[in-house]
This record gives structure tokens, sequence and C-alpha cells, in this order.
């Protein structure tokens, strides 16, 4: 465990050493970005130093998770900024091989974030449409 002071620090130097780093994009096929499919990471709230940062594709499948301290960590460690967690971006080009672009939803725009909203319908229809788990 660190002091808040500390932890703030660490923040503060964490996003200094990622600023101006922009959204990751995968384009293959050199298809104008805006029509790529969306990749959502955002953060889905939690309590006090354990948030749970989410990333959800356009078409609704989920992609991952983690357990982030602050939302100022959360574009990093879901691979959101370019550069960060190219282990993560296998998973996302298997997903969508021929391109994809990745946004970031702070937790106070997730209710409004009209992408997102229509990215997690389509999991819950995803959801409504799956067979019963029987373990």
């Amino acid at each position: 465990m660190t002091t808040p002071a500390a932890a703030n620090l660490y923040l503060a130097q964490h996003l200094h050493a990622w600023e101006g780093k922009g959204y990751a994009v995968y384009n293959p096929h050199n298809k104008p970005v805006e029509e790529l499919p969306v990749i959502y990471g955002f953060n889905n709230g939690g309590g006090p130093y354990f948030l749970a940062a989410v990333l959800l594709a356009e078409d609704g499948t989920g992609l991952g998770s983690h357990g982030c301290s602050a939302e100022g960590y959360m574009p990093h460690d879901l691979g959101i900024l370019e550069g960060s967690r190219p282990d993560r971006h296998e998973t996302f080009r298997a997903h969508y091989p021929d391109g994809y672009r990745m946004d970031f939803v702070p937790g106070s725009d997730v209710k409004t974030h009209t992408g997102l909203q229509a990215a997690y319908l389509r999991n819950q229809e995803k959801a409504d449409q799956a067979p019963p788990d029987l373990d």
C-alpha cells in the first residue's frame, strides 16, 4: 500500500510519460479512419483505488478488462494509447482483422456516449441470445 501523496505523484508521472500519445489505430487496408469499427475502453466504476476498466467492441463483443487504481491509468492499461499494451492488440486484431480504432470514454460520459451505448445494447442482445451456462 502507498500513501495518497505517493499515489498522486505516481499518477502524475504516468500521465506525463504518456502525454501526447494518440489513440491507437490498426488500418491494414488504409481505409478512411472514420470507417473503421471502434473498440471502446471505458471506466465502468468501482470503489476507491479499484475501478473497473472495460473494453467493448462496437459490435458488442467484450474484449477485456482491467482493475485500475485511477481512471488516468485506464487508456494505457487497456491499450487505447498508441504504443501501449501490444499484447492486447493481438486480441483486437483477431477480432477486427480488417482494422479498428480505439476510443476512451471517461466514467462521467459513459451514460451519454452514443457509440458506447449502442455497443452496450448489442452486447446485451448477444447475452440474451446466448445459450444458458449449465455449469
